[in-house]
């Protein structure tokens, strides 16, 4: 922040920044000032140290701040956004400038993956705590801990999927909670009329990624596209929508 994101702002600099760059300083480092702000006032910080001596406390640390936390959420979801940016503009004389003046072996982009990985080793920390304290006192907060953790990564991870849906007219954010993606094969009526399931077995199924949402069920399909010979990006066309009360199980 102190390097990069307000060298922005300095004058003597403003001419080596890209014209793609141009007023993107929210996509290309996100809301890492809040994430900073909420670490800098060490009041999380102060809360672990204080579990020093008695380490069975540490999980009501985490439960206390599973709102904070959330934080993260916003973070990753504008990941891609931000990588985008950065394999278009990374290699701009303005970024070489703040790397030279701060001395830095690594670049940018590898400080702005920080908050990913730290997300991460929470989980790490709190399973390794987990593998120590079986049976003993705090182990039920220790396992509540690291579901409120894994849900936040999965809460991610579902997130940076679903902002890579494109296609779709409506608005996902009004199709209520995002309760479970993946991909799964799909089997549809037939055009010359076959609705049965035995049926619609004998025909090849379609390979599709499903969005399950509170309200509706979005079909899409995958793409993989290689960028600027970095690894793949999947993106995900809409396909077709099904509303869960309508939405029948067959058993």
């Amino acid at each position: 922040l102190q390097g990069y994101a307000s060298e922005m702002d300095n004058p003597n600099l403003v001419h080596l920044i890209p014209s793609a760059l141009q007023n993107k300083k929210e996509i290309l480092f996100g809301n890492l000032p809040e994430i900073y702000e909420f670490h800098n006032r060490q009041i999380f910080l102060k809360e672990i140290e204080n579990c020093i001596e008695n380490p069975e406390l540490l999980a009501r640390c985490f439960l206390k701040r599973k709102e904070d936390l959330q934080i993260y959420e916003k973070y990753c979801q504008n990941k891609p956004r931000s990588e985008a940016l950065w394999r278009q503009c990374g290699d701009s004389i303005f970024f070489q400038e703040c790397q030279r003046k701060l001395d830095h072996k690594l670049s940018l982009d590898a400080y702005l993956l920080k908050p990913v990985q730290r997300i991460t080793k929470y989980q790490l920390l709190l399973k390794e705590m987990l593998k120590c304290s079986k049976n003993s006192e705090g182990t039920a907060e220790l396992e509540e801990a690291l579901a409120t953790v894994l849900g936040i990564i999965k809460s991610v991870n579902d997130s940076m999927h679903q902002i890579a849906i494109t296609g779709y007219e409506g608005d996902v954010s009004e199709l209520g909670k995002l309760l479970m993606q993946g991909s799964f094969n799909v089997w549809t009526d037939h055009k010359k009329g076959h609705n049965k399931v035995k049926d619609l077995a004998r025909f090849k199924p379609m390979q599709r990624h499903l969005f399950l949402y509170a309200k509706m069920l979005l079909f899409c399909k995958k793409r993989e596209e290689n960028t600027d010979g970095h690894e793949k990006t999947a993106s995900y066309s809409f396909k077709n929508s099904l509303k869960v009360i309508n939405m029948v199980t067959v058993g």
